[in-house]
């Protein structure tokens, strides 16, 4: 049952007047209104039956506690229970007893679903809009990487326990042994790292066998567990180890940090406003995401919040022909350098005139017809690729100092580029001006928030496991700075208006 008290109505509370007004949670509590989380929760909780509930309001803020300072639920409950700024931040009575640590985390896991916490981030800034606190609107968009709470495991070793989980639920459930079962191999031994696979994975499903054809009793654990173990092997990425790497945690997945370097665990991307530094939007994904993938559902949260987009900055991982489009639809000027992988031209050996509509090489050859052509590929996601190949006069190359060298790029004279090359390459330009590279300098600045949520607010490794419990880490993990960051901004303003003040006095002595 959901009942709304009156807060911090004791005697008592006359202690809170000990607290400086430029402290982090009086200027939040100051800045930010919680009570709609109340009405967000109402449905979720009986209004007329059962015990008491604690409030949603109260749940949340002891979570947003935890974020910010990085405790533990046990932890922020013993603090909690003595520390007079998170009591009147908690807005109660200084006399009033806290819930139970386990209350915290059955309500995270049961009534804070992910898109409730959407709800909240974007209320947050509705309201950082509506009082001023965010003024431009410029944003930056980027992903980072959240190593698993758990070690990424190989194929053979991920094979070896699904077998040994298989045997033992079996044992379990029968009070059975199981006969006839072959020795468990020892794929360390295998220096042939397919071979020891191989090996693995016919000994995982010789257990699979054995173990359906000694059973007649009803075994549900043991068929979940071998309707598993199936469905693991029949997915290709398995044995490529870019699939399921842990048992305990099943969403996680390998990514690429670098060119040489991977990681084990999930992707958050979010999009923060450039000047201000507030996160208006979170989604989190498994560690093989690709980056914008999710970016129409992050930029609908960041325009729900009341938020217009003039300037839009990301890396070069951004730079795709759907990105700059939704960009584009939102009339905002998109600061994303090219990126190698979508415009593959040197453009130290070739230029572009745009009027006549042909390709200049460095030794002043120019083309003189162009064709458009569309060959199949399977690495496209259309099946095909579409292009033009532009034609050299053939003489003039003939005559050419780098004839030899271009001809073994190419037999024929010509300059094949994709569908889209023409337009990249007048972006290209653009961003060579000093205008872009100066306005490109802000958005840097998002690095620092993606080292701030790591190294002060644990988003450097997950909590728990799996996507969902991920997911909500890292969006209670974007509330949290973003409730320090208005803090600072409303400490800011703060500071400024009695500097105002201090000078108005002085110049009126005078």
């Amino acid at each position: 049952m959901l009942r709304i008290e009156s807060k911090q109505s004791s005697f008592h509370c006359l202690l809170y007047n000990k607290i400086p007004e430029n402290h982090i949670l009086k200027q939040i509590k100051k800045a930010v209104d919680f009570s709609f989380i109340n009405a967000l929760l109402e449905n979720s909780y009986c209004k007329n039956f059962g015990r008491p509930a604690k409030e949603p309001e109260l749940m949340c803020k002891l979570l947003f506690l935890e974020h910010i300072y990085n405790l533990s639920d046990e932890k922020v409950i013993e603090e909690a229970s003595y520390n007079l700024t998170y009591l009147y931040f908690l807005d109660i009575n200084p006399e009033d007893t806290l819930p139970e640590r386990s209350l915290l985390s059955k309500f995270r896991k049961l009534k804070l679903g992910e898109e409730l916490l959407d709800e909240i981030i974007i209320e947050i800034v509705r309201q950082c809009v509506e009082k001023g606190i965010i003024k431009k609107e410029s944003v930056s968009i980027d992903a980072t990487h959240v190593e698993a709470n758990t070690i990424k495991k190989s194929p053979e070793r991920l094979m070896k326990h699904l077998a040994r989980k298989i045997i033992k639920s079996y044992q379990d459930e029968t009070k059975e042994e199981l006969e006839n079962l072959p020795e468990v191999p020892d794929y360390k031994e295998i220096s042939d790292h397919k071979e020891a696979k191989q090996v693995m994975k016919d000994y995982l499903e010789t257990v699979i066998e054995i173990t359906e054809s000694s059973t007649t009793l009803d075994t549900c654990k043991t068929s979940r567990m071998i309707e598993k173990a199936k469905e693991i092997l029949s997915e290709p990425k398995f044995i490529n180890q870019t699939g399921i790497r842990s048992l305990i945690d099943e969403d996680a997945r390998v990514g690429r940090k670098s060119k040489t370097a991977n990681f084990f665990g999930y992707k958050v991307e979010f999009i923060m406003t450039t000047d201000q530094r507030i996160i208006t939007a979170v989604r989190t994904a498994n560690g093989a995401y690709v980056d914008g993938t999710l970016i129409e559902e992050l930029l609908s949260d960041t325009l729900t919040s009341g938020l217009t987009i003039s300037e839009f900055y990301g890396d070069k991982a951004y730079f795709r022909k759907s990105i700059l489009e939704k960009v584009e639809a939102l009339e905002a000027s998109a600061y994303i350098p090219v990126s190698s992988a979508a415009y593959r031209i040197d453009e130290s050996e070739f230029s572009y005139n745009k009027d006549s509509d042909q390709w200049f090489c460095s030794q002043g050859n120019q083309t003189v017809d162009r064709k458009y052509y569309k060959r199949k590929r399977k690495d496209t996601t259309s099946g095909f690729q579409e292009g033009y190949t532009y034609y050299f006069i053939l003489e003039t190359c003939k005559s050419c100092p780098k004839h030899d060298q271009c001809a073994k790029k190419s037999a024929r004279k010509i300059l094949d580029i994709g569908i889209n090359t023409l337009e990249f390459y007048e972006i290209s330009q653009n961003q060579k001006t000093d205008e872009f590279k100066e306005k490109y300098k802000k958005r840097a600045i998002i690095e620092g928030k993606n080292a701030e949520l790591k190294r002060f607010h644990g988003l450097g490794r997950a909590k728990s496991f799996g996507l969902v419990s991920m997911s909500k880490q890292a969006k209670l993990a974007a509330i949290a700075v973003n409730l320090k960051r208005i803090a600072a901004i409303m400490t800011a303003k703060s500071s400024c208006f009695f500097e105002m003040l201090v000078r108005i006095r002085i110049h009126f002595a005078f």
